[in-house]
């Protein structure tokens, strides 16, 4: 599929590739209460801040929207926010957009004249992947084994090689690996 913009993915997740437990919950995300939580040093933003300030939009899946949606300071200020959604109430929040289908947010988020925007949420990611439209990932692995959850990742028609830009490691033991997605020529 093409499109005008490109997609880009910045997400945390254990080491076995769980970016949320079955029941939606993140706290093994950010280490708990222990003591050995990941640290960036700099306040716990791990890149995000700037990689936020490189994106034009965000298009998020409903259950990723749940999950923010009531946090106390919105993370996207002056960012559009757009939502994947056939249950969310159009207009409910005056800070998103929502769109019933993939075909339609694909179609706004390029009528919009966006460049690159943010894919977030476990299902949003793998649609996005199977389409093509995915030029980057940037994967935050903290060191815990949950054993099963969401994930963004599933089946795909073909393999979709990647090319590894960067990994940093964290205090914390967590591991965050850059990788541009590989077109063929």
């Amino acid at each position: 599929m093409d499109a005008p913009f490109t997609g880009s993915v910045f997400l945390g997740m254990s080491v076995d590739g769980f970016i949320a437990r079955l029941d939606d919950d993140l706290s093994f995300l950010d280490g708990g209460s222990d003591s050995a939580a990941p640290d960036d040093g700099a306040g716990g933003d791990f890149g995000f801040g700037e990689f936020v300030a490189g994106i034009d939009a965000l298009l998020m899946g409903r259950g990723t929207y749940k999950v923010i949606e009531s946090v106390a300071e919105w993370p996207y200020q002056g960012k559009p926010v757009h939502v994947l959604s056939t249950t969310l109430e159009a207009g409910a929040d005056p800070r998103i957009t929502v769109h019933r289908t993939f075909d339609e947010a694909v179609a706004a988020l390029g009528a919009a004249g966006y460049r690159r925007v943010y894919v977030d949420g476990g299902r949003t990611v793998h649609q996005f992947l199977r389409a093509g439209l995915i030029a980057d990932l940037t994967l935050s692995r903290v060191p815990v084994l949950i054993g099963t959850g969401h994930t963004p990742f599933g089946e795909l028609a073909d393999d979709i090689p990647l090319e590894h830009v960067r990994t940093q490691t964290f205090r914390g033991g967590m591991v965050q690996s850059t990788y541009r997605v590989v077109r063929p020529t």
